[in-house]
């Protein structure tokens, strides 16, 4: 099996906007890595800064295998431990405000059938079934 960088369908671009595009300091938004079986694809991208019940995040996958990942990094997040209560201010995360990263998996999909995670790492990994061909009846059976 081939790795993902000398994949031959791979069509090698990842697209960033808004203020994932804009960092430029601390941990990376819109790293990514796909891995690739018989039967489907795996991908992750990373998401730091991403709080999953603020950020509006919306995961889109067309039948060619193009991804779109989109939402907003929040600010003036509150964390709470025991009796303290901080407000931070971001400083080494990506910037607040909207973003979107596309991509293009190695071939076609079957969009139906994708699973996303988004994982408490901050890291969204969606797994995606590739697109299978139908199959050609011969004599009316297949």
């Amino acid at each position: 099996m081939q790795g993902y960088a000398d994949h031959p369908k791979l069509k090698r671009s990842v697209f960033i906007t808004g203020t994932a595009k804009e960092s430029r300091a601390g941990p990376a938004i819109g790293l990514l890595d796909i891995g690739v079986s018989d039967s489907a694809y795996l991908f992750r991208v990373v998401l730091s800064g991403v709080r999953k019940d603020q950020s509006n995040l919306k995961c889109e996958i067309q039948r060619d295998g193009r991804v779109k990942v989109q939402g907003v990094v929040t600010d003036g997040e509150v964390v709470r431990e025991t009796s303290n209560v901080y407000q931070m201010n971001v400083q080494q995360l990506c910037r607040p405000g909207p973003f979107t990263i596309s991509f293009n998996l190695p071939g076609p999909v079957d969009p139906r059938l994708f699973a996303p995670k988004f994982r408490a790492d901050g890291v969204l990994e969606g797994v995606v079934m590739k697109h299978k061909k139908p199959s050609v009846a011969v004599n009316g059976r297949c």
